[in-house]
């Protein structure tokens, strides 16, 4: 299935990263979590296909994506930046495994908090948020997506980490066996992963060892 949908706006959002609002087709639905592959409606880029997490919440009349750019690869993030409203985007199939289960701990590593969003803003609004617990790492604090809304809807519970960077209200560091066993209080609750592979890799292997059963790791595979 392929769609062809017009930009409808474009917001920066944090540093290289904009939030792109589409139209949204009839019919069209997801669950909060899920992606889709994306491409530029141009004869050089319409083949160019990637995955993108969908951030608005599945009643809003339109699409959302935060989006990363990553200027040094010359590819379609960087392209995608270029964009302005009233461009054309490719849609296709909704797919995913990042689905919300149950309350527990989201753990995210830089642009890897855009499945979270969605899942995150649909519990807010339903009053379903209490007990869910955010750990976000990025390697610097203007690399952080959404900070203010997440710290409003979370409030104590959010923990912004560093790894290249310190200041007021984040924490220098990383999230590895040492940060999860001083903050995780029951290893039995649900655990939802997304960032970069090795990362991904990394904290599910930990997670695991410190008690967490395989099937209440959620992340991508």
């Amino acid at each position: 299935m392929e769609l062809i949908v017009k930009i409808i706006s474009i917001q920066e959002v944090a540093h290289n990263v904009r939030r792109f609002r589409l139209e949204k087709p009839a019919g069209y639905t997801f669950i909060p979590g899920q992606a889709t592959q994306i491409s530029i409606n141009k004869p050089l880029w319409r083949d160019e296909k990637r995955p993108f997490t969908f951030t608005s919440l599945k009643e809003d009349p339109y699409l959302e994506f935060t989006i990363k750019r990553y200027p040094d690869h010359h590819g379609v993030t960087d392209q995608l930046h270029q964009l302005a409203p009233g461009d054309e985007l490719v849609l296709r199939d909704v797919w995913g495994a990042i689905e919300y289960k149950g309350p527990g701990y989201f753990i995210a590593g830089g642009a890897g908090i855009t499945p979270f969003l969605a899942i995150l803003h649909q519990l807010h609004k339903e009053e379903k948020l209490q007990g869910n617990t955010l750990f976000f790492s990025n390697k610097t604090s203007a690399d952080v997506i959404d900070e203010q809304e997440l710290r409003t809807m979370l409030g104590g519970n959010v923990e912004f980490i560093l790894t290249n960077g310190s200041g007021e209200g984040y924490t220098k560091g990383t999230i590895d066996e040492a940060f999860l066993k001083q903050r995780v209080k029951d290893f039995g609750r649900h655990f939802y992963i997304c960032g970069p592979e090795p990362m991904i890799l990394v904290l599910s292997g930990i997670l695991t060892g410190l008690g967490a059963l395989p099937d209440a790791v959620v992340f991508e595979k």
